[in-house]
């Protein structure tokens, strides 16, 4: 117990001490030497009195506070190791910083709930008021004065009305799919096929009237049809067609959860544009192959939004047996 008491510096000098003893009373000394050297040499009995460090210990290491004035940080010793415990440090922020974090995220998914609460109501509402009302209610002869250029402006403008309101409307319904956790990213991939049938629905949709319309200008089709009554009947409808084959390709490179039912709010809003190009053709006299023509595209595009539909139920039922299996 009393070598325990002893100093560090104590101890090691103890040690080599004993050690070199050991070693000078292996060996075999002639003379005087052997009586003073025993083989069991005894150390208790020598004092140390060494106050003075060696010069390979280091010194110990004093914490100094320097915004402590009351010293309450350290009390009773100037030894850092002896008061502060390291892990209760070191832990202590870290607790703190993770609740601050728990409730940030709470708190940022509790203002998205009530943001995306109105959404449901407002989007629909938006996209009714743009693009159903004025074509339902607005009266077709306060837009149309005949085959000119102020009647094809003005399908145009009616038009792009509806796109402003559908691109509001994706937009709202993009934030609305997005997930609760705001810290994770929401991507959704349409598939290859999906991405194909659709691109040849579109292209399609363009070539079939176009091709009328060349055959007409070469004479197989009689009367001919001017190409400004043309672009009255299917000038709006095609420019709509290439903006929704724009925002189609966006939301794929984007990897938005509106991919689905982009071309569904397109094609809803076409099939109104058809029956108001038959109401049109009526108005100027539109040949009877331009009729069927209009007619054989409504019957196109309803069946192309039946397809629509059903990929829609299959996504879900698809969704709903990965929700099981996981």
């Amino acid at each position: 117990m009393a070598f325990l008491a002893l100093p560090p510096s104590s101890i090691v000098n103890i040690t080599v001490l004993q050690v070199h003893l050991r070693s000078l009373g292996s060996w075999k000394a002639s003379g005087p030497l052997q009586g003073f050297i025993s083989p069991h040499p005894r150390i208790k009995q020598f004092p140390i009195c060494c106050n003075k460090l060696s010069s390979w210990e280091p010194s110990p290491v004093t914490y100094a506070p320097t915004d402590d004035s009351d010293g309450s940080l350290l009390k009773g010793s100037n030894n850092i190791f002896e008061s502060m415990n390291t892990e209760e440090i070191a832990e202590a922020p870290v607790t703190d910083s993770r609740d601050e974090v728990i409730d940030t995220s709470n708190r940022s998914s509790m203002q998205f709930k009530l943001i995306k609460w109105p959404m449901w109501l407002l989007g629909p509402s938006v996209l009714l008021a743009t693009g159903m009302a004025p074509t339902l209610w607005l009266p077709l002869s306060s837009i149309f004065l005949g085959a000119n250029i102020a009647s094809l402006l003005s399908l145009v403008g009616l038009d792009c009305i509806f796109n402003i309101g559908a691109t509001l409307f994706l937009l709202m319904a993009d934030a609305c799919a997005r997930s609760k956790n705001l810290t994770q990213t929401c991507s959704s991939q349409a598939p290859v096929r999906y991405r194909f049938w659709n691109m040849i629905a579109s292209i399609m949709g363009f070539l079939i009237p176009l091709t009328m319309f060349l055959i007409s200008h070469k004479g197989f089709l009689q009367p001919q049809l001017s190409f400004i009554s043309f672009a009255v009947l299917l000038g709006p409808y095609l420019l709509l067609l290439s903006i929704q084959m724009l925002t189609e390709m966006l939301t794929w490179h984007w990897e938005s959860p509106v991919w689905l039912v982009t071309p569904i709010v397109y094609e809803a809003y076409r099939v109104l544009q058809l029956m108001r190009g038959l109401k049109l053709g009526a108005e100027i006299v539109a040949p009877a192959w331009m009729m069927h023509t209009i007619r054989g595209m409504v019957s196109w595009w309803v069946l192309i939004l039946g397809m629509q539909l059903m990929r829609v139920a299959w996504f879900a039922g698809f969704t709903a047996q990965a929700r099981q299996e996981s």
